[in-house]
C-alpha cells in the first residue's frame, strides 16, 4: 500500500503531520485515534514508516460483488484483521486476541476506540473493551493520534474524494503500567479509556460528546425518521387541504351559477310579464 497507493496519497492531498518523533523506531505500540472517515486508515499508514496493523469490521471483507471482493482483496492485502461487530463478546474477544499478536509481534496495531466512525464529527466515548485491555495486558505504550478534516475530504456516504489537505496530530505515548494485572477491573479499563480519548480530543480540538457513538447514529437515525414521517404527515395534510380547497371553490361556483341562473329566469320572466 505504502508503494502503490500511499505515494500517489501523498502527493495529491499533501497531508501534513505533526509529532512524528512520537512513533517508536521499533518495538510494539498502540495508535488510538479518533475516527472521521474511511480514509483515515490510508492518511495514518501513508505517512508511517512502519506498517500499521488495524482492526476492520468484517462487512469489508464479506460484501459480495465485484466492488466487495475488491474491498476484501485490498484490506487482506495490507494485513487488515477482520472483526465481527454483531457477534457480542465473542467478536469483542476476537479484536483483543488480534490486537495482542500484533503487539507480541512488536508491530504497531491501530484502534478506533469510538468504534465506529463518528456520525457529526464530534469526539465520541472510546469504548473501553479492546483498547484498554490490550494495553493493559501487553503493556505496550498507546500513542494518541489525531485525524484532522479526512470527514471534509470523503464523507459517509461519498465515493468520490474531494482533493484538500488533511492533518495528522500524534501525541506523546502514554504509559498504563501502573495499572499492570488490573485488565479484568471495569473501572480501570474506563479510566485508561477515558485518559486516552481526553489526550485525543486535546490533539483534535474535537467537541466531546459522553455517549458512544453508535447510540449517537441511532439517534440520529431516528430523528431523520421522525422528520420524514411529520414531513409526510405535513405535506399529506397539505394535500387534504388543498383538496377541501378546490371542493369549496367548486361548491362557491357552483352556487353562484345557480344564483346567476335563478336571476336569469327572474329577469325573463319579469319581461315576459310586461
Amino acid at each position: 500500500m505504502k508503494f502503490s497507493i500511499g505515494g500517489p496519497l501523498k502527493l495529491a492531498f499533501r497531508p501534513w503531520v505533526e509529532g512524528l518523533e512520537n512513533i517508536p523506531a521499533e518495538g510494539p505500540a498502540i495508535l488510538a485515534s479518533n475516527h472521521l472517515s474511511f480514509s483515515d486508515s490510508f492518511f495514518l499508514p501513508a505517512v508511517l514508516d512502519r506498517k500499521v496493523t488495524f482492526i476492520a469490521k468484517a462487512e469489508y471483507f464479506t460484501t459480495p460483488g465485484v466492488k466487495g471482493r475488491m474491498t476484501a482483496a485490498f484490506f487482506k492485502g495490507v494485513g487488515q484483521l477482520p472483526v465481527d461487530r454483531s457477534g457480542g463478546r465473542g467478536a469483542g474477544e476476537a479484536a483483543i486476541k488480534s490486537g495482542m499478536d500484533v503487539i507480541e509481534r512488536g508491530e504497531l496495531f491501530g484502534i478506533y476506540p469510538e468504534g465506529t466512525r463518528s456520525p457529526d464529527g464530534r469526539l465520541y466515548r472510546g469504548k473501553p473493551g479492546g483498547l484498554a485491555r490490550v494495553a493493559l495486558a501487553t503493556g505496550a505504550p498507546v500513542i494518541p493520534v489525531a485525524m484532522i478534516d479526512t470527514e471534509k475530504i470523503q464523507p459517509p456516504g461519498k465515493v468520490m474524494p474531494k482533493l484538500m489537505r488533511p492533518g495528522i496530530r500524534i501525541g506523546k505515548p502514554l504509559d498504563f503500567s501502573r495499572y499492570n494485572g488490573m485488565e479484568h477491573d471495569r473501572f480501570v479499563l474506563r479510566a485508561v479509556t477515558d485518559e486516552v480519548m481526553y489526550e485525543i480530543m486535546k490533539l483534535s480540538g474535537q467537541e466531546y460528546v459522553d455517549i458512544y457513538a453508535t447510540a449517537a447514529k441511532r439517534q440520529i437515525a431516528d430523528e431523520a425518521k421522525a422528520q420524514k414521517q411529520a414531513l409526510k404527515e405535513a405535506q399529506k395534510e397539505a394535500e387534504q387541504a388543498q383538496k377541501e380547497a378546490q371542493k369549496e371553490a367548486q361548491r362557491e361556483a357552483q352556487r353562484e351559477a345557480e344564483q346567476a341562473q335563478k336571476q336569469t329566469e327572474k329577469d325573463e320572466k319579469e319581461r315576459s310579464d310586461s
